[in-house]
């Protein structure tokens, strides 16, 4: 089910296509990308438009971050971009919880993962997400090495870096593909683990029900 070159290369294909065309929104898997005539039923196909819908939640967030840090913005605006930030982010965590949903389902059936394997700390879920972001920051690092008019050393300071996020990611897909591989020999397994994002549940962040349902409760009681 997972195959880790599908993954690498469609994030970055995706990348690509999303900046070419900033105002696209993701749908289905694009005709002929990575992965889409792969062979393997339509579940893989599945799975590659769930890895896809997740990597958009973190372009998205990585285009509103730098919104955020635009010089001479105006507080509202900022306040603005701090909503999409948080939104942004619980649907790329929810995504984040959808991709190990789906592979648990899909080892279930085939009576795994081993109750009794060793617990990996870090799902695949989690990995893929990383993967994600590290094909985000590769894209715009590689934009920085070929900037035009930058200041003098920019390009190899880029090309430093760009070296050492392209071994960060061959090392940790690399990772990913020993932990799925371990999950179906029965000798690693990982746990479904909710998130539980606080901040944007009214009923769990005092900054939210501190200004509604606690202070009408105050106020009755005093006026009581």
């Amino acid at each position: 089910m997972i195959v880790i070159r599908d993954i690498v290369a469609l994030q970055d294909e995706l990348t690509g296509k999303w900046h070419d065309h900033p105002v696209a929104e993701f749908e289905e898997l694009p005709e002929g990308s990575a992965g889409a005539d792969s062979g393997n039923g339509r579940i893989r196909l599945d799975w590659l438009t769930l890895v896809a819908h997740q990597h958009r939640a973190n372009f998205e967030l990585w285009h509103i971050e730098d919104e955020a840090r635009t010089p001479g913005a105006s507080d509202s605006a900022l306040a603005a971009i701090k909503r999409r930030i948080d939104e942004t982010n619980q649907v790329r965590n929810d995504l984040l919880e959808d991709l190990d949903r789906v592979l648990r389902n899909w080892l279930e059936v085939r009576d795994l993962p081993n109750s009794e394997a060793p617990l990996h700390s870090e799902t695949p879920g989690m990995i893929i997400d990383r993967l994600s972001i590290l094909s985000l920051k590769i894209y715009h690092t590689c934009e920085e090495v070929g900037r035009v008019h930058a200041p003098a050393g920019h390009s190899d300071r880029n090309r430093e870096r760009l070296a050492i996020l392209q071994k960060q990611r061959r090392d940790l897909a690399g990772c990913l593909g020993v932990l799925w591989k371990e999950i179906q020999d029965g000798t690693r397994r990982f746990e479904l683990y909710h998130q539980m994002k606080m901040y944007n549940d009214p009923t769990l962040n005092p900054a939210i029900y501190g200004k509604t349902g606690d202070q009408k409760t105050s106020a009755r009681a005093k006026k009581d």
